[in-house]
């Protein structure tokens, strides 16, 4: 992966190296264009990626406030000052300024990893051959235990982004630990972009035409659960 992000910078945080994969011509401002190209590139639906612009739309202002007091008249980001659109009821795995702290990610899959707890592996690494991850449940708590008071907007945001990510992750109907932990730092953006241009394709994830076919040849959505339905189309939109 070294080789997709030789050309950024070798002082970014975290934060700024997750966002830096829709920064196309690296020039630290992130367009609503490049946001909706981003989404694509990664497989998901013109609708899906519309639905992306509501990104700039809520957190272009905070990022802008590192330079003007005024709000941008296009809706940009400002990579340089991400750390300032993060939002409450959060995991808090990036600190305030945009840093991993990998001790709350371990801790995460330590305590939410359900799978752990019913002596099926996961938890905090590898158990028994089976690498840590979270199921849809164990999301839906983790939302719920990070919900803070009088917060609507970071319960919002924060919903938007686990289910994002688990469209974009699951394998198996799980999200899991090695692929959160290159999403955080941003260089599974890049793996997820090189394989959809090759013949293997991207062989994660859920799209609409997972949810439709398998409910409808097998009455179920859960597509993981139907031998051979995983992945099998390069193609599909999310």
């Amino acid at each position: 992966m070294a080789n997709l992000t030789a050309g950024l910078p070798t002082n970014l945080t975290a934060l700024q190296l997750h966002v830096a994969f829709w920064d196309t011509n690296n020039d630290s401002i992130i367009t609503p264009y490049e946001i909706y190209n981003g989404f694509r590139a990664l497989g998901f639906s013109i609708i899906f990626s519309l639905g992306g612009l509501l990104i700039p739309i809520f957190f272009s202002y905070p990022t802008t406030l590192a330079h003007s007091w005024l709000p941008d008249p296009v809706f940009r980001i400002y990579t340089d000052s991400i750390h300032k659109a993060k939002h409450g009821s959060d995991t808090g795995i990036y600190d305030s300024d945009g840093h991993l702290r990998l001790s709350l990610f371990d801790e995460m899959f330590a305590k939410m990893d359900s799978r752990s707890a019913s002596g099926q592996g996961g938890g905090g690494g590898q158990d028994g051959g089976k690498e840590a991850s979270l199921g849809v449940g164990d999301l839906v708590r983790l939302h719920a235990r990070n919900r803070v008071a009088a917060d609507p907007a970071g319960w919002s945001f924060a919903a938007m982004e686990w289910w994002t990510t688990w469209l974009l992750l699951q394998r198996e109907g799980r999200v899991w630990k090695g692929d959160l932990r290159a999403m955080y730092d941003g260089t599974l953006f890049w793996k997820i972009r090189d394989n959809r241009m090759k013949s293997e394709g991207w062989r994660q994830g859920y799209g609409w035409q997972d949810w439709l076919g398998t409910l409808w040849h097998n009455g179920t959505w859960k597509t993981w659960e139907v031998d051979g339905t995983q992945g099998v189309e390069n193609a599909r939109e999310l």
